[in-house]
């Protein structure tokens, strides 16, 4: 086991967990109040998988006292090719992201994770990815392992069939909200940009780009969805119109992340036709589209 790392007791909730002690690599700015920062951590990056999570705490101070879930861009590799870490954004928004804007190369913070379900493997020819906003953050990783640029966890899961093609349509309030544009059209993707201001892309909403894409000669066999809840709840009402199975990634707020709290419940549809309540951070953050009760 890595140096920093530890199998915490979680009383059984997620057996797989690591806590760690994660240094700092580099913190950037990529785009109005967004930023990336990568984190030397390797054990748990070697375990992670795209669309799951990790809690991240500053073991420095008191207030906030609790950690704050964020999702991983990509894992990244040392010079010898071995993964060493991981990449994730976050927009300023509170206390917690207005501290983390001042953390410099070999600070170090608490971590624990990987945390949560994930994306399924991609088993389609054309996946499609739609994103709002810093929703953009966990497509990364999922467009590198659809299109067989990297495998990620442990064992490496297994990508029956490699997607053909992955679009990306990411909507942003303005231009200068856009961020790692340019990763994702150098992983493969095709990228297709909508703003609320019309100052880059298409002037509108990013489901009105999602409609021309379904209309259009390669229409996606599934749809994986990350950002505003509004946003999800039109993306997964699009894909029950067009028969296209669809995943939505939940940014509900947690305190714990491994399903002590019960603070983050979302409510769902059971089979038999009741709802019921599952914890975002367990048994989600990826939920079938058609399961989720918005309302």
């Amino acid at each position: 086991m890595d140096a920093g790392c530890s199998t915490p007791d979680l009383a059984g909730f997620v057996p797989s967990a690591l806590e760690c002690r994660g240094k700092v690599v580099e913190n950037r700015c990529v785009a109005k109040d967004t930023w990336i920062i990568r984190l030397s951590c390797p054990e748990l990056a070697r375990e992670i998988t795209p669309g799951q999570f990790f809690m991240v705490r500053d073991p420095r101070v008191t207030d906030p006292m609790l950690g704050r879930p964020f999702a991983l861009l990509d894992v990244w590799k040392d010079a010898d090719g071995n993964v060493a870490g991981v990449d994730f954004g976050y927009v300023v928004v509170g206390k917690m992201t207005k501290l983390m804007t001042t953390w410099r190369a070999d600070d170090t913070c608490v971590l624990w994770g990987p945390l949560g379900n994930g994306f399924p493997v991609p088993d389609v020819d054309r996946l499609c990815l739609v994103a709002g906003g810093i929703g953009v953050t966990p497509f990364l990783a999922v467009t590198n392992e659809a299109l067989g640029a990297q495998q990620y966890g442990q064992s490496g899961r297994n990508v029956p069939n490699r997607v053909k093609s992955v679009s990306l349509c990411y909507g942003a309030r303005s231009e200068e909200h856009l961020a790692c544009v340019d990763q994702f059209r150098d992983a493969g993707a095709s990228v297709n940009i909508s703003t609320d201001d019309g100052s880059y892309g298409r002037h509108g909403f990013v489901t009105d780009t999602l409609r021309e894409l379904i209309s259009g000669g390669d229409c996606p066999q599934a749809i994986y969805c990350c950002g505003p809840e509004l946003m999800m709840q039109a993306v997964g009402k699009i894909a029950a119109e067009s028969q296209i199975p669809c995943w939505l990634s939940l940014e509900t707020p947690m305190a714990c992340g491994f399903g002590i709290c019960f603070s983050c419940v979302t409510r769902v549809r059971m089979d038999d036709g009741t709802t019921d309540y599952r914890r975002t951070c367990v048994e989600g953050p990826v939920f079938r589209a058609e399961k989720l009760c918005f309302s």
